[in-house]
């Protein structure tokens, strides 16, 4: 069974920064393309930034030129790296990985807030 741990989530002040982790395992993680999603409470679950097996990124519009997912496939770990953080960011924030199935993260919860 795939598993999928997030850590890194926390309060921080706007205009912080986060660096979330997912630590994948029983996969072959290099296959899998991975993604982080959020949800906000009361809205729907979104894709904030994908990066596929070959290294090909997509972001969520709110999320360009402050959001950077990479993935290190010798450590079976996706990162995103969040800079200049906004109230709106607010969110559990689950992690993703996705070959013929897709599996979640518990998720990691992000509070931006002063």
């Amino acid at each position: 069974q795939v598993q999928l741990v997030e850590s890194g989530g926390g309060l921080v002040q706007p205009g912080g920064s986060l660096r979330l982790s997912c630590a994948a395992s029983r996969m072959v993680f290099s296959i899998y393309d991975m993604a982080w999603y959020r949800q906000a409470p009361g809205k729907e679950r979104e894709l904030v930034a994908s990066i596929s097996s070959s290294g090909r990124t997509n972001y969520l519009d709110s999320a360009k030129g402050r959001f950077t997912i990479s993935r290190d496939n010798g450590k079976n770990t996706v990162f995103l790296q969040m800079n200049s953080l906004k109230p709106e960011d607010t969110a559990v924030y689950y992690c993703n990985a996705e070959y013929q199935f897709s599996y979640w993260g518990q998720g990691t919860r992000v509070t931006v807030s002063s």
